[in-house]
């Protein structure tokens, strides 16, 4: 009896650790980098670690002190979700399928299903390993377990509804309808070849050097990504919009069909993980080397930022190029509208794709008071062209003031670094013509000081 208090009160005390480690990381900036924040990762997942084995090797009696099934699916559920949160960090492929085989265990094992209770946060739990599973499958590109997925998600909240009859689950329902719409919409979308770069398709890492010599001051590597989208009522699922997750798919390689060979995985007496790759059923963040395909060159890593405000923005892109190693680039892509209130989503549904730029210069009532009080300006004897301020871009709700325009010249200063810059916007034509007026039309001043620097659309 001492034994089962001893192993009770040790297991509670490693969950209270593992809690805390975990609020740590899930509270990190997603878009910060350094050793700090990589130490605070592995700290949470040697955590968890020792949390895994500790209830793989005393579980009969831990389950006679009262440990139920839903606890055990809750602890593999953080373990997932700590490996999802370091993919979205580095883009390491290896950490988002590690993520995928964790959940794909619990759904196997049925850990939320086989504990039923009456407590409602129990259920909640359920909901959101379903939300994180849905959202790891999305990425992966793997539709029929999306639409698996999203089918049992449905049938979980209406058990949720039938056992809590008094309770509003309609922040779920969007949830499901959220999903529902951003695959009916994706899916119209068809193409021979995935929007991830394929060696089958696109040059492969070996075809580097003869691009290379095009480049004869210095050759830059592909390191970092910004990608933001806002729209009103744009199609999203989580905090990934539709442009986004497709410019994700577009800046990752299609790993070989050899990555994704992984030897099943099953379980053991006491129904825990065994999995004979020797990766998941070990949590340690140096995972075995055939977890990740050495022929392809490394994805940059991205950070994606779902309807930023405009300082948001700003402070994100400073720490990215403050950040950047040197000898490389950083790509920035901006979805947004060059007016309030547009709504971008019906064009969406439409076309199946995500907005098209055009030539048409639209003003905001902010920016029209903005050139009449600076029209006529004058910097370093060049005049600016009052179309300057006519080339914003919205990132804020409808009816809100000049605080929600990015203009171009809110871009100038992280010219300093090398930048490829996409503007997906009804307004993008005025944009670049805006950019280019402040960086081209200072009598060569921009070359002078920034001569690493080359904006392309």
């Amino acid at each position: 009896m001492s034994e089962k208090r001893d192993d009770w009160r040790t297991f509670r005390a490693l969950v209270e650790a593992a809690d805390k480690k975990y609020a740590r990381v899930r509270d990190l900036p997603p878009y910060e980098r350094g050793a700090a924040h990589g130490h605070l990762f592995q700290k949470a997942f040697k955590a968890h670690m020792r949390l895994w084995k500790f209830q793989q090797v005393n579980r009969q009696r831990l389950v006679e002190s009262g440990l139920k099934r839903w606890e055990i699916g809750e602890i593999a559920s953080r373990i997932g979700q700590l490996y999802f949160s370091q993919y979205m960090r580095t883009s390491e492929a290896r950490f988002l399928l590690e993520a995928y085989v964790f959940y794909e265990a619990i759904l196997s094992r049925k850990y939320f299903e086989g504990g039923k209770s009456n407590d409602l946060k129990v259920w909640a739990k359920e909901l959101r390993f379903y939300a994180r599973f849905l959202l790891v499958a999305l990425i992966l590109n793997h539709t029929e377990k999306v639409n698996k997925l999203v089918e049992r998600f449905k049938d979980a909240i209406e058990d949720c509804k039938a056992t809590f009859r008094e309770t509003n689950f309609r922040e779920w329902k969007v949830v499901v309808q959220d999903i529902v719409r951003f695959v009916k919409i994706d899916t119209t979308f068809t193409s021979d070849r995935p929007l991830r770069y394929c060696p089958a398709f696109d040059s492969h890492s070996t075809s580097i050097p003869y691009v290379t010599r095009f480049h004869a001051k210095k050759a830059l590597k592909f390191r970092e990504a910004i990608l933001t989208s806002f729209h009103l009522n744009e199609v999203k699922f989580a905090e990934l919009t539709l442009d986004t997750h497709r410019m994700l798919q577009c800046l990752e390689w299609e790993p070989s069909g050899s990555f994704y060979k992984k030897q099943s995985s099953d379980s053991n007496g006491n129904g825990g993980f065994v999995d004979h790759s020797g990766a998941s059923g070990i949590i340690e963040m140096n995972l075995s080397l055939d977890m990740s395909d050495s022929s392809l060159p490394p994805n940059p890593r991205k950070a994606i930022l779902y309807h930023p405000s405009v300082t948001h923005l700003i402070a994100v892109i400073a720490t990215v190029c403050e950040e950047l190693p040197p000898e490389s680039v950083v790509l920035i892509y901006l979805s947004a509208p060059g007016k309030p209130g547009q709504d971008n989503a019906s064009r969406i549904e439409s076309s199946g794709g995500s907005s098209k730029s055009s030539k048409s210069i639209i003003s905001s009532e902010t920016s029209q008071e903005r050139v009449c009080s600076t029209s006529g300006s004058d910097i370093d004897g060049c005049k600016i062209s009052s179309n300057y301020y006519k080339s914003c871009l919205w990132l804020g709700p409808k009816g809100r003031g000049g605080s929600n325009l990015l203009y171009p010249a809110d871009i100038i200063p992280f010219t300093r670094r090398p930048l490829f810059l996409i503007i997906d916007s009804d307004n993008s034509q005025a944009f670049k013509a805006g950019l280019s007026k402040l960086l081209h039309g200072i009598d060569g001043l921009f070359d002078y000081i920034f001569p690493n620097a080359f904006p392309l659309f």
